[in-house]
């Protein structure tokens, strides 16, 4: 195959661009001067004009969440409790013994200024458990008849239960003890996942997504993906985490990071330090927060993970989380540096001015989400107030020499890379000017950091990432060049030389 009569932006430093690109056995075959490759009977695509980019990798997905929860009930947005109990009261309601399950909730947006409690909730729902996860996941609102399949059995450590006056649950769980109350409580069938995740998987490729960063180990996401794979819906390149509890069955069975097919590898554990900012359990320098890990414990986790040849992904959202992380990082480069391996912390939403070097310092990636600092603005200004030079801050994390990748969280936010490379560029997502406009990123670093980085993290960067011979011919074509006009829309998506979303010819 031939794509000519487009532009290519291949990514890479030394040759930018090209007039046309060359496409044989699932792989980049040349560029300018594609017409004299030894390519046989070629099909030939007129991009009439249009632009060609490497395949959007997202760095950070739930992807079985987020694809299950396209059928819940959204409450993303809703201004007020009121409003979030009317969208659950006009929802279908579920047939009898089935669940109410709901996400998005995000009370520190809602005009009540409370939080939500399961009397909200009890007198529509009934005997009808419900169950509604809060827009970051940190936070579980159940309604009484929910909180009864427990038995009373709701405190864990690292897990916060809200308590009322007399010491009853008011039906919110956050942290542990939410994660906890839906693994024993809350199991969504495997089939379910699976139906969800091969329609998840097409929208994805329609906005332009090739490879996914999955975050769902805790949920046995690779033998869901092996499912989807065995029945023809894997068509995209999945890097999966494991839960870092796993790690003693990982090594009795030899399994090490970078193990498994062309589509789905094995990539890296995954450990918790804190909550989240929505949450109001972010670790704080303040002593304000969860701890969910402490520095200690981390330390062994990355010691041990380093030496089964495992690299680490780490969850920190405040500035003692993060701090936390790069302490234990740096106490045990001796073990994992040598063994190349390429360490990362999540989020890394609010740095101490102090801390911000030391990812470039350490060799230890920046995994942020572009979309969050438009999206938490509100919320950064009201409970980090006087800290938030030190929060998002992408720009400050490039120029020191880090490197970032970018992601969605989604569902915390939308599967969307482009609109994640307008938030990047723009720092704004309605009317309002740039939020911190000295941490806006050019095109150019936005698109890296969502084609290029995240196949250096999962060690592709040979194969993927840039529109260069021999790398897999995973692309995406766009509407318009985004380095003119950032409202540029994905018309088709490729995988491995194969269209996989809206193949050629396209209307003029």
């Amino acid at each position: 195959m031939i794509l000519e009569n487009g532009l290519i932006r291949t990514l890479d430093a030394q040759i930018p661009t090209q007039r046309a690109l060359a496409i044989a056995g699932g792989l980049i075959a040349g560029g300018v001067g594609v017409h004299e490759t030894a390519l046989a009977s070629p099909e030939v695509v007129d991009l009439g004009g249009r632009v060609v980019l490497p395949g959007f990798n997202d760095a950070h997905v739930h992807f079985p969440t987020w694809a299950v929860a396209q059928n819940e009930i959204d409450l993303d947005g809703c201004a007020s409790l009121d409003e979030a109990l009317g969208r659950l009261r006009a929802a279908p309601q579920p047939a009898p013994g089935r669940w109410l399950r709901g996400y998005g909730w995000r009370s520190a947006d809602w005009t009540e200024q409370r939080e939500p409690t399961r009397h909200d909730l009890d007198a529509f729902t009934g005997d009808t458990p419900a169950a509604l996860i809060a827009k970051d996941y940190h936070s579980l609102w159940l309604n009484s008849a929910a909180l009864a399949r427990a038995g009373g059995d709701l405190e864990v450590a690292g897990g916060v239960v809200e308590r009322d006056e007399n010491g009853e649950p008011t039906g919110v769980l956050r942290e542990e003890a939410a994660w906890r109350f839906k693994r024993l409580h809350l199991k969504i069938p495997d089939e379910e996942y699976v139906v969800a995740m091969r329609t998840g998987v097409k929208l994805a490729q329609s906005r332009g997504v090739t490879c996914v960063h999955d975050k769902d180990g805790w949920l046995g996401a690779a033998g869901l993906w092996q499912q989807l794979d065995e029945h023809g819906g894997l068509t995209l390149r999945v890097w999966q985490s494991v839960p870092h509890e796993t790690l003693p069955a990982l090594r009795e069975l030899s399994l090490h990071s970078g193990l498994g097919s062309p589509l789905l590898r094995v990539g890296y554990l995954k450990v918790f330090m804190d909550g989240t900012l929505g949450s109001q359990t972010a670790w704080m320098l303040d002593g304000s927060g969860v701890q969910i890990t402490s520095s200690e414990a981390l330390a062994e986790i990355v010691r041990r993970g380093a030496e089964a040849g495992f690299p680490v992904a780490v969850h920190a959202i405040g500035d003692r989380a993060n701090r936390e992380a790069l302490d234990a990082f740096e106490q045990t480069r001796s073990v994992w540096q040598p063994r190349g391996l390429r360490q990362r912390i999540e989020h890394c939403q609010l740095l101490a001015p102090e801390d911000l070097p030391r990812f470039a310092e350490l060799g230890v990636a920046c995994s942020v989400q572009f979309s969050h600092a438009p999206s938490d603005r509100d919320l950064a200004d009201r409970f980090w107030a006087g800290k938030t030079d030190g929060a998002y801050a992408f720009r400050s994390l490039l120029a020191s020499g880090a490197v970032v990748a970018n992601g969605s969280d989604a569902p915390i936010e939308e599967l969307d890379p482009l609109a994640g490379v307008r938030a990047g560029v723009r720092r704004t997502i309605d009317e309002r000017e740039a939020w911190h406009e000295e941490q806006t990123l050019t095109v150019d670093q936005a698109f890296r950091a969502t084609c290029v980085v995240p196949a250096w993290l999962a060690r592709e960067e040979r194969t993927r990432g840039t529109l260069l011979p021999g790398h897999a011919a995973d692309l995406v074509v766009l509407d318009r060049d985004p380095w003119d006009d950032l409202d540029a829309q994905v018309v088709a998506t490729m995988v491995a030389g194969r269209w996989v979303h809206n193949p050629p010819p396209w209307d003029a």
